[in-house]
């Protein structure tokens, strides 16, 4: 009973949730990426390049119809999906970074600390109200 209670403890942390959440989603989105690249976006781009049907490019390893094949055309169309979720990626990467950082902006410290006394003092002060020594101007 003590490995399911540590089991349940483990697998209910909020991270790990967060990323299965996240790989769920992941999922779902490589899905619609692929449709998006497979029927909408690979067609046309076929039809400029001659009525081309990528996934039909392939490179025989023999004679026969029955032997290896190099399916390079379902790999460019793999190369495009890739290129897709790595963009939509980087620029969800750059909006929550600069979220973050928006979030992390804090204002200038109203006072500064006393290196003698460790006491707190106006930033613009010059002198410690408590010990009297001298402090350094702000912007040192």
């Amino acid at each position: 009973m003590q490995i399911l209670k540590e089991f349940k403890t483990f697998a209910l942390r909020g991270n790990r949730i967060d990323m299965a959440a996240g790989i769920i989603i992941g999922g779902a989105f490589g899905k619609i990426v692929t449709s998006l690249v497979n029927d909408v976006s690979m067609p046309p781009i076929g039809m400029l390049l001659g009525g081309m049907n990528f996934s039909d490019l392939v490179l025989r390893l023999g004679a026969s119809d029955k032997a290896a094949a190099l399916k390079y055309g379902n790999f460019m169309q793999t190369v495009v999906d890739f290129l897709i979720v790595a963009f939509a990626i980087f620029l969800f990467i750059k909006a929550v970074n600069k979220a973050v950082a928006r979030m992390k902006q804090e204002e200038a410290p109203a006072t500064k600390d006393c290196p003698r006394c460790c006491s707190g003092s106006a930033i613009k002060a010059t002198r410690c109200p408590h010990c009297t020594s001298e402090l350094e101007p702000a912007g040192r």
